[in-house]
């Protein structure tokens, strides 16, 4: 990932030039202000993608932390055979 970096007065002049590089390489601007970082902007569809991206990292991280703990999951096969043989259970009451 290479670092975009450009002056705040950029985003106001070359709006169109810093929307198309967004969008050109997928990757964020970060735009300073009197020298310092103050924005990031990105292409909106990029900013999905990584936000799907942290989401299924976030699961993952989850479900390794729980296999860790010796929390074992249950495939979605056997929950729904076990929940149709609790419902006929009942219906045979």
């Amino acid at each position: 990932m290479q670092t975009i970096i450009k002056p705040s007065a950029a985003i106001r002049q070359n709006y169109t030039e810093i929307s198309n590089l967004c969008k050109e390489t997928g990757e964020p601007v970060f735009l300073t202000k009197n020298g310092e970082g103050d924005l990031v902007v990105m292409d909106i569809a990029a900013y999905d993608q990584r936000v799907r991206q942290l989401e299924l990292r976030e699961k993952l991280v989850e479900i390794e932390e729980l296999r860790k703990a010796g929390i074992l999951d249950i495939p979605a096969h056997t929950v729904s055979e076990n929940l149709r043989a609790r419902l006929k259970e009942k219906a045979d009451v």
